[in-house]
């Protein structure tokens, strides 16, 4: 494959740029001559414009996923979005008990924000997936207790693609009267979602998730008077008084054009996303060794994950220069460690770390999918003759 002057974008999970549309809304809000006033200035034209243009994204936001206006909170992404439901909602309920239920293969923020609360006292149960990556409801049902007071699972795995049955789980939650919060960065604008009907209390939103800018993000927040929770930013009592600080009027525009957008054209997307990545697993499960994580459950539109046996993930991604992709998730990258999800799944250090996370969204063309499975074939190719695996080549088999 000829170098590129720009590698060919195959990290949607990790980030999408943001749509032509949402930087031209953001544009209205920033400089001079913009409405940039702070949207709390209810004394003035500005701020009061300001305003308007907050409650009209929000309103976007709320109409993709089926909830009313008030129920959607304005945070700084996906991580404080968990970060609030999770501790606000356990040091809020503390009294009434101190277990916390969750999966094995949740995004770092929520699971880090569980080792925290566990170390403020509080008890989790992590529950297992199957080698497909699935959580079973019910597990979770065994799992909880009389004390439980809160259970998170995510919607979409962030690695694999893998779509929980958040439906069934949020069933059982509300069943025994505990929280249910899920985490739906991956399966917004993808999938539908339609919180008037799906048993759920708390979900978290991030904006560069969604082709909108980075560094702003939502919670919803069902609308019941026993749903409290507790701050963990503290100040001006912007929010309803759950999140202070200014509001980033341009930002919020950007994520509610963002949610417009998708719910506008985000079922056309994922069809034509799925379809490319349908062509792209085509080619590469001929390769004999490539193997395909969470192959016969419901997956996302225009994610994969595969493990190429025999060979080392870095080498393999050093071959592939022309091509941004990722070995996982973009926090384990950062953290150099193998994949926690991948290791849930039963996959040896080795095989996590021979794993691609290829992931297409909505810029990616045809002619670049043909590209990328050249060049993932030749290379897979050129390090299986240079590092023959013992006894052979393998079968292609899934997981």
């Amino acid at each position: 494959m000829s170098k590129r002057t720009r590698p060919i974008y195959l990290d949607y999970a990790a980030s999408t740029p943001a749509d032509p549309r949402v930087i031209v809304r953001m544009l209205e809000y920033l400089g001079p001559g913009s409405v940039f006033a702070n949207p709390g200035s209810a004394t003035h034209a500005l701020g009061r414009a300001a305003r308007e243009a907050v409650e009209a994204a929000r309103h976007e936001v709320a109409a993709l996923i089926g909830a009313r206006d008030r129920e959607v909170i304005f945070t700084s992404g996906a991580t404080e979005s968990n970060n609030l439901a999770l501790s606000g909602l356990a040091r809020a309920r503390r009294e009434r008990g101190r277990h916390l239920v969750s999966s094995q293969i949740e995004h770092s923020s929520v699971l880090d924000t569980l080792r925290s609360l566990e170390a403020d006292g509080f008890e989790v149960t992590y529950v297992p997936c199957d080698r497909n990556g699935c959580v079973d409801p019910e597990e979770i049902r065994r799992a909880l207790r009389s004390d439980t007071l809160l259970c998170s699972v995510m919607h979409v795995n962030n690695e694999t693609g893998v779509i929980q049955d958040v439906a069934s789980i949020g069933s059982i939650c509300r069943e025994r009267g505990i929280v249910f919060h899920v985490d739906a960065v991956q399966s917004a604008g993808k999938l539908p979602i339609d919180l008037a009907a799906l048993p759920v209390d708390l979900m978290s939103f991030s904006g560069h998730k969604i082709y909108g800018p980075k560094g702003i993000g939502a919670l919803y927040l069902r609308n019941d008077p026993e749903l409290v929770l507790e701050p963990i930013i503290h100040g001006g009592g912007q929010e309803r008084g759950l999140r202070a600080g200014t509001l980033a009027t341009h930002q919020i525009v950007g994520l509610g054009e963002a949610f417009r957008i998708a719910r506008l054209e985000g079922a056309t997307d994922a069809c034509r996303i799925q379809g490319m990545r349908d062509g792209l697993w085509a080619r590469l499960r001929t390769l004999s060794g490539v193997e395909l994580n969470g192959a016969s459950v419901p997956r996302v539109c225009g994610l994969l994950s595969l493990t190429f046996t025999g060979v080392g993930g870095e080498s393999l991604l050093f071959f592939l220069g022309d091509l941004a992709l990722a070995q996982g998730s973009a926090c384990a990258s950062a953290r150099g460690e193998p994949s926690h999800v991948l290791k849930a799944l039963g996959r040896s250090d080795a095989e996590a770390e021979a794993t691609l996370r290829i992931s297409l969204g909505r810029f990616t063309t045809e002619d670049e999918i043909e590209s990328a499975a050249q060049a993932i074939a030749e290379a897979y190719g050129q390090m299986l003759e240079v590092a023959p695996r013992k006894g052979g080549r393998m079968g292609s088999r899934t997981v």
